[in-house]
């Protein structure tokens, strides 16, 4: 089989819930738009936002890896990645490119025309904006001044103030390349330098968690903060007029000190669950937005009693890799999504605008929301493991039930009111060290079913969330072991259930005592996916293959085998016509129900942890292990002639795809023709299966069966008013050239040889058609005839099976020719219907010909015999098929 680059089915098309890393923001006012743009990275791209409504603007190019570092002044964005430093225009023109460094880049500062960098060998370079030449080179000893934080004083022309790991500051003149100044610093490692609105003074915040406000002109500190949470990430200062100061921590915590008073104002605790990465107060402007390495970005408002901020607008994502998602509606357009981070999200595929956050897991969560510390919090849930729901009753009550790792409570939550609900289904008589394993939510949307790891089943009420009953008796649980799936059917008349004792049980949904059959298995099952529309239910089994079980029936319908690890899950596409499935090997197969074959496999470059396809079939939603996002894979099947056949896993060369990006890519399997290889020869049907059956052509009705009527087309397409002949035109003698008008009489007198018909010398009354017919030797040669002819109109098959006539210049080879072209069509058993067709107004049009031409009747009966032996075969054939038809449909 031929080595394939790409999936036959699924193409990647881009990720979502990426929003920040750990690298600062960067916020640009840009005048003509009126709006601060801000520039947040997500590994090898950046996003910009829009302040005004927060929305997602524009995407950059791709960088070679990852970014380390950002900054950006009126005109540019510079990012770092892989020691080159990239200037953007627009969020998305790549300007410049500057090299030099051969280290990692950890420090930008935009300067005037220059910019300045620092890379972890401790060199200092300066480039030139523009022409992107390098102008300074600095290396300075990593043992006596590592530098660590850079700040531009304002006022101080040309002049840079560096902070030390040693503590020490160093303030230099970059135009003369000189040290203007150093200061002996506080013996610990100096984080941030953050200029302050008054002149001459800078905020410096140090290792060991001191703030320090600075004059650098007298070399005096004025006052010092103790800050108690955590190591200061970042400062800022309100340049709104109030004197307050802004500091971020590495615990995720925002205070703000009061600096007439000296004291602390306010406090966000847990702002972000990881550390506060960038913080910037808006000029003129009550506002802040801070961004941190948990994928989250937001925007904060000073408008609080106490002087305090309060959240205003974010965008965020999963702070850990998701592990969970499920396409929703029916439109395909929003997903949930469930991580390792405790929290619940609701994707849109169209837009990030309508990204919805439902909070994270807790027990109580008024109590949780109040105290606001969510994170230490002891009675907060694990994170999600399963998930079930349906959408019927969303506007009256909860829609989403969940399970938790190692828990037994199982939780609901409101897709309406986009956050948690209050109940907590707990089972009664629960023993110590047992879990929730499986769930299904009924179609109907009023009952959740519970299977746990003691073999019992649970059945609630969504609405009150009061228990209802089990299935099985009280001393006999549903299953000897545990219960790794329950599904219910799409009328909520029978209860399915799959433990790990090797039975597949089904139950009656009201009478649950016990089930009205059961399945005993060859493999244990680890989980289930039910398709409720087509009945199909997919057990998943510990030995890395798939079953299908058809719920009416309780059979087994098909079986896979090809997954080379543990399957971690499996989908249906909208028609239940494909099931995909993904595991651990890193490999996501599709397998074609009808036929029971695998039809596409790819390979990704790390595992999937969860698949969902579109109700609609448009996209495959992923997780990937130690990724932040849901990948999105586009169906090829929908703008793309794709042909698909079976593959041998065995032999097949698996292709290795990359993740999708935030950027729309070009396909690598894309030539120079703008043509796409999809790794294998488009399949062709052959012009005849078997020598013993008849094809038919594949030209349209309209080619062949108007021969037969060509008469009646013809008085039908027939003017209804007469034709008109156009007035002569006036008649012009020519002029000889002169003052006077005269004409020139004799002009045509002279030329040519005295008659006006031209007669070329090879005359003959015979078409070219005709011509072609007699100069056939072999039956390669009528097949070309044959070819030609179909390419032919009604109208020109009539003018040329007339012309063939001696009465208007034919012959009677041609017309013996012509109908032994006739005698192959009919051997050949292909074009039957052309054959049937050109022989009956090649009879309606030379009858009287051929009746006085014995060469022409004799050829005339070997066609006969082919034709009635070519419809005796064919009758005979079509009867039988009636027959089986008609007897089946009788039964």
């Amino acid at each position: 089989m031929p080595e394939r680059s790409s999936s036959r089915i699924f193409v990647g098309c881009r990720v979502l819930g990426y929003v920040s890393t750990h690298v600062p923001f960067v916020a640009r006012f840009i005048k003509r738009r009126g709006e601060t743009l801000l520039c947040t990275s997500v590994g090898k791209w950046f996003h910009t936002y829009g302040c005004d409504k927060f929305r997602l603007l524009s995407v950059s190019g791709e960088h070679p890896g990852p970014i380390t570092c950002m900054s950006g002044d009126n005109y540019h964005v510079y990012t770092v990645s892989v020691n080159e430093i990239f200037a953007w225009r627009r969020g998305c023109e790549l300007k410049h490119v500057y090299r030099g460094h051969n280290s990692p880049v950890h420090i930008l500062l935009p300067f005037g025309a220059h910019l300045i960098s620092i890379d972890e060998e401790n060199v200092l370079k300066i480039f030139n904006i523009k022409d992107e030449s390098e102008l300074l080179e600095l290396q300075f000893n990593s043992d006596h001044f590592k530098i660590t934080a850079i700040c531009h004083p304002p006022t101080y022309l040309n002049k840079i103030l560096l902070g030390s790991q040693q503590g020490q500051l160093q303030l230099w003149n970059v135009r003369t390349s000189k040290l203007v100044f150093t200061f002996r610093g506080w013996g610990t490692s100096v984080n941030v330098i953050e200029a302050a609105p008054a002149v001459d003074v800078v905020a410096i915040a140090l290792e060991s968690g001191k703030i320090i406000l600075h004059n650098l002109r007298r070399d005096q500190s004025i006052f010092e903060f103790i800050h108690d949470w955590g190591q200061v990430s970042c400062l800022s200062f309100r340049l709104d007029g109030a004197p307050v100061m802004v500091s971020g921590s590495t615990e995720g915590h925002i205070v703000m000190w009061d600096l007439e008073e000296r004291k602390v104002m306010s406090q966000i605790q847990s702002a972000h669950s990881q550390r506060v990465s960038g913080l910037q107060c808006f000029p003129s402007e009550p506002l802040m937005v801070t961004n941190s390495e948990d994928n989250s970005l937001k925007m904060w408002i000073f408008d609080m009693p106490d002087g305090g901020a309060r959240l205003l607008k974010k965008r965020e994502g999963h702070a850990l890799p998701p592990t969970l998602v499920s396409h929703c509606e029916p439109t395909g357009r929003n997903l949930l999504v469930a991580g390792q981070d405790r929290s619940l999200h609701i994707m849109n595929t169209v837009t990030e605008t309508f990204n919805k956050s439902m909070g994270k897991a807790t027990y109580n969560r008024k109590q949780a929301k109040k105290k606001k510390r969510l994170e230490k919090d002891l009675r907060a849930l694990p994170p999600i493991s399963k998930l079930s729901f349906c959408m019927q009753r969303d506007k009256q009550w909860d829609s989403i039930a969940s399970l938790h790792e190692g828990k037994y409570v199982a939780t609901t939550w409101s897709y309406n009111k986009i956050r948690m609900g209050d109940h907590k289904l707990i089972p009664p008589d629960c023993g110590k060290g047992v879990q929730a394993t499986s769930l299904t939510v009924t179609h109907c949307g009023n009952f959740v079913i519970i299977g746990y790891s003691d073999g019992q089943v649970h059945k609630f009420n969504m609405q009150s969330g009061i228990y209802r009953g089990c299935y099985g008796k009280k001393d006999k649980h549903g299953h000897k072991g545990a219960v790794r799936g329950v599904e219910t059917d799409i009328c909520n008349q029978r209860v399915i259930t799959a433990g790990a004792d090797y039975k597949l049980k089904f139950w009656y949904f009201k009478t649950a005592t016990t089930p009205y059959n059961v399945l005993r298995l060859e493999e244990s099952v680890s989980m289930t996916n039910l398709n409720r529309e087509s009945g199909l239910l997919a057990l998943v089994n510990e030995d890395f293959t798939i079953t299908l079980v058809d719920i009416d029936t309780a059979t087994v319908v098909r079986k896979f085998e090809g997954h080379m690890g543990k399957i971690n899950g499996v989908d249906f596409d909208a028609q239940s016509r494909w099931l995909i499935s993904t595991s651990m090997d890193c490999t996501v197969c599709t397998w074609d129900i009808p036929s029971g074959q695998l039809v596409d496999i790819f390979s990704v470059e790390k595992p999937c942890t969860s698949i969902s396809m579109s109700p609609t079939g448009d996209y495959l939603a992923t997780t990937h292990v130690g990724e932040l996002g849901v990948f999105l894979w586009a169906n090829r099947l929908l703008y793309e002639r794709v042909f698909l056949k079976p593959i041998d896993i065995e032999t097949v060369d698996v292709p290795k795809l990359k993740l999708p990006s935030t950027a729309p890519e070009k396909p690598e399997d894309i030539d120079d023709l703008g043509t796409i290889d999809l790794g294998d020869i488009e399949y062709k049907s052959p012009e005849q299966i078997g020598k013993d059956l008849i094809t038919l052509s594949n030209l349209p009705t309209s080619r062949w069966l108007n021969l037969l009527h060509l008469d009646i087309v013809k008085q039908r397409n027939k003017p209804k008013t007469p034709f008109t002949l156009p007035k002569s035109a006036p008649f012009f003698i020519p002029t000889l050239k002169s003052l006077n008008v005269s004409f020139d009489i004799e002009a045509d007198k002279d030329s040519g040889d005295g008659t006006k018909l031209l007669i070329p010398e090879s005359f003959s009354t015979i078409s070219a058609f005709g011509k072609k017919l007699v100069n056939c030797q072999c039956e390669q040669d009528y097949i070309e005839c044959i070819d030609h002819f179909k390419t032919l109109s009604p109208a020109a098959i009539d003018v040329e099976v007339t012309s063939m006539s001696p009465d208007v210049g034919g012959s009677i080879e041609v017309m013996k020719r012509f109908m032994s072209m006739l005698h192959t069509m009919l051997l050949s058993n292909r074009d039957f219907e052309l054959a049937q067709s050109y022989l009956t107004i090649f009879l309606k049009k030379h009858t009287q010909t051929i009746t006085d031409n014995q060469d022409l009747r004799d050829t005339l009966e070997a066609v006969e015999e082919n034709a009635a032996n070519a419809w005796n075969k064919l009758q005979n054939r079509l009867l039988y098929n009636l027959s089986v038809v008609k007897m089946l449909r009788n039964m």
